[in-house]
């Protein structure tokens, strides 16, 4: 009697992925509907919220209002607005990449805002989220409230420098604040000035920013400033090594500060007397680095400035006590 033969082995499946919620027609109507449908996948798969929005429901709010064409100003005059089936496709789209890929919401559209004012990003430059811009408003004159400049008359301001410009949002902003100051701007990434070439150009200052290319202080020559500010590169080797997907989708140069985080914020320290004017200054964000910063300079009298969202992450030091 012949042997059955034995059924040919199958591979076993493996588990698909599980896939994006569907939306069916009718289920989300309003804005509000489809920021309450953002924040719970957001929450669900755990997002990291660092990039301009700090918590799920304004970053829902952000990707809604980018995907309607909506100033983020605009979203309460239409939140109970219903929104349009092509236009749900889009907001759903969005967030399913949102969490899918782990990127930053602001290389998804292509935008950040800062002070209200819009910016051009993509994975070329870090996405901007530095405290220096409502620092400017609050401790460089030109506010709502009566208290000091610490440099005086913003319209008095001639020369401004920003080092390690990355998407040029601050030198487009320092432009805004000190009407009658020619900006210099630089970076050590050809790529990143090439963003912020459009960002200058977007905003109407390219007679005002000048971009150059190269290591800190290197391509100015003997240039004086009344103000340097700086947003540097200040993760230390512990930060690095514990970065979420979100912040490992941005340019590691624009992260990477050295072991403990300062390499780049002491040559900045050690080098801008010599480039400010004697009335000047230089305004600095260095993140958690600031005990060792007092450290390697326990002779600087430097002044930490809070914001709202800060509480010592940004200094100012006269140049007259850096010299």
């Amino acid at each position: 009697m012949a042997k059955r033969a034995k059924p040919a082995a199958t591979k076993k499946r493996a588990d698909p992925k599980p896939a994006f919620p569907k939306i069916v027609s009718g289920e989300l109507l309003t804005l509000l509907d489809f920021v309450r449908f953002a924040v719970s996948r957001f929450n669900e798969a755990k997002l990291v919220f660092a990039h301009g929005t700090t918590d799920p429901l304004a970053e829902a709010a952000f990707v809604i209002s980018e995907a309607l064409h909506l100033h983020p100003d605009q979203f309460e005059s239409f939140a109970t607005a219903r929104v349009a089936a092509f236009e749900a496709k889009k907001i759903v789209e969005l967030i399913e990449l949102r969490v899918r890929t782990r990127k930053p919401a602001a290389y998804l559209v292509n935008k950040i805002y800062m002070r209200g004012l819009p910016f051009y990003v993509d994975e070329r430059v870090i996405v901007p989220r530095s405290f220096i811009g409502e620092i400017l408003d609050t401790h460089f004159g030109g506010g709502e409230d009566d208290s000091p400049a610490l440099l005086g008359d913003p319209n008095e301001v001639e020369h401004v420098l920003d080092l390690c410009t990355g998407s040029g949002c601050l030198a487009v902003l320092a432009a805004r604040h000190f009407p009658n100051a020619q900006v210099d701007a630089v970076d050590v990434s050809k790529d990143a000035l090439a963003v912020a070439a459009r960002n200058v150009a977007e905003h109407g200052l390219g007679d005002r920013v000048s971009l150059y290319r190269g290591d800190l202080f290197a391509p100015l020559g003997d240039r004086r400033y009344d103000l340097i500010i700086s947003n540097p590169p200040y993760v230390d080797a512990e930060g690095m090594a514990s970065l979420p997907p979100e912040c490992r989708a941005e340019p590691k140069l624009a992260f990477d500060g050295g072991p403990d985080g300062l390499d780049l914020v002491r040559r900045i320290v050690e080098d801008a007397a010599a480039y400010l004017t004697p009335q000047g200054g230089l305004l600095c964000e260095i993140g958690r680095g600031r005990d060792n910063l007092e450290a390697a300079f326990p002779q600087l009298p430097l002044l930490w400035l809070d914001s709202e969202e800060s509480d010592g992450e940004v200094f100012w030091i006269a140049a007259a006590d850096l010299a």
